[in-house]
């Protein structure tokens, strides 16, 4: 018998409609939102950050906790960074300690802050994420922390160019270098900037916001977003209690916002309430939205301090203590534009600035104007400030 073949039109039409019941049956159901959507006209500048995030029981689904908690351990390191800076000061650092608050290892934290011991928590590990070569960026932490700690043992002597010492309260290296105030500052970079920006707010809107953590009542999106609130501020309401001439108890990168992106500071906590509530309504154009513009301003507070360090090094051409002070906070605030990404810029530009400033030959002693004033053109450029 002979074969019946189906006209070429009829065949296509058969095989378009068979593709068409395939389709329709391995179409994925839309999941549901796992909370009730949020109004964003109740969102004000006075919201408490965690006051709208409740599950359907009313329990909050905000834990600030592990942000937090790095935060104190960045305060308590600084704070013992700082004791060489007192008034009469004559103990030295010690590295290991310094090294050990750090990486949280072997129970580093006393008074006030030894319940950060058994966090298992750490800001090591928060620290150059994004990098390509994060260790490397660590080891650099832990290597400026020996010069920390060496440059204390002249604790007790006065600087001058070419011998460590005091210049004032302000302990420096024989460049003239204030090692405590660099390796803060970077660490705004290297952990603050780098971990809520390129990580938490970057990578970490990609988590999944349809299922809760195990044991856990968010999502990890949930508390991506969570944590790098958390590790931006202590307060309930970013600067909330800021005022023209204070900024409200702030700290690090929280107050260098304040101080130095005047125009940005009062979108951050909007910004951050605006984008916890559009994950909860699963409103990915506005959480990412809202992601980009904490993160510019982030970067634009840092490239601001960065140069304004450096103006101050500048007019304080006779003044070595104020001189060195600015120099180095200026020092670290460079090294921490590496980290801003949004801007596009990276190590290499990073480091063609901390070159040209001579810091590693005779450091602030010699640095020239020029040499100042072509850093504070190149940051200025980059970043498109005035």
């Amino acid at each position: 018998m002979k074969k019946q073949t189906l006209p070429l039109r009829s065949a296509l039409v058969l095989a378009l409609s068979v593709m068409g019941v395939t389709a329709c049956n391995n179409e994925v159901e839309p999941k549901e939102n796992l909370r009730s959507s949020i109004d964003y006209t109740k969102l004000t500048a006075t919201t408490p950050y965690s006051s709208l995030f409740v599950d359907q029981n009313g329990a909050s689904t905000v834990d600030l906790t592990a942000g937090n908690a790095r935060i104190n351990m960045f305060r308590a390191w600084d704070a013992y960074a700082k004791t060489v800076t007192a008034a009469g000061a004559t103990t030295p650092l010690d590295a290991t300690v310094l090294k050990n608050m750090y990486a949280n290892s072997g129970n580093p934290f006393t008074g006030d802050y030894a319940n950060l011991n058994s966090t298992g928590l750490q800001l090591r590990s928060v620290t150059a994420v994004s990098a390509a070569d994060p260790e490397k960026d660590r080891k650099l932490i832990d290597e400026s922390m020996v010069m920390l700690a060496n440059t204390s043992k002249s604790v007790t002597a006065v600087a001058e160019a070419g011998k460590a010492g005091k210049l004032g309260n302000y302990l420096v290296d024989a460049q003239g270098i204030e090692w405590g105030q660099v390796i803060a500052k970077s660490l705004i970079g290297a952990y603050q900037l780098d971990y809520i920006g390129n990580v938490l707010l970057n990578e970490g809107l990609k988590a999944d916001n349809y299922t809760l953590v195990a044991g856990k009542p968010y999502t990890q999106l949930e508390h991506n977003w969570d944590e790098a609130y958390a590790n931006f501020t202590l307060k309930p309401v970013y600067a909330g209690d800021a005022t023209a001439t204070s900024n409200g108890g702030e700290t690090f990168l929280g107050a260098y916002v304040w101080e130095y992106n005047k125009e940005g500071y009062p979108k951050m906590h909007q910004a951050f309430l605006k984008g916890r509530a559009a994950i909860v309504n699963n409103d990915v154009t506005t959480y990412q939205e809202q992601a980009r513009i904490i993160r510019t301003e982030l970067e634009k507070a840092i490239a601001n301090a960065a140069i304004g360090y450096l103006k101050k090094t500048r007019e304080n051409a006779t003044d070595p203590a104020r001189r060195a002070h600015a120099y180095s906070e200026g020092l670290g605030f460079i090294y921490s534009l590496r980290y801003a990404k949004v801007a596009g810029a990276d190590a290499a530009f990073s480091d063609a600035i901390l070159n040209s400033l001579a810091y590693t030959t005779d450091g602030m002693w010699k640095v020239k104007n020029d040499q100042i004033e072509q850093a504070i053109k190149t940051i200025s450029t980059k970043f498109g400030i005035n």
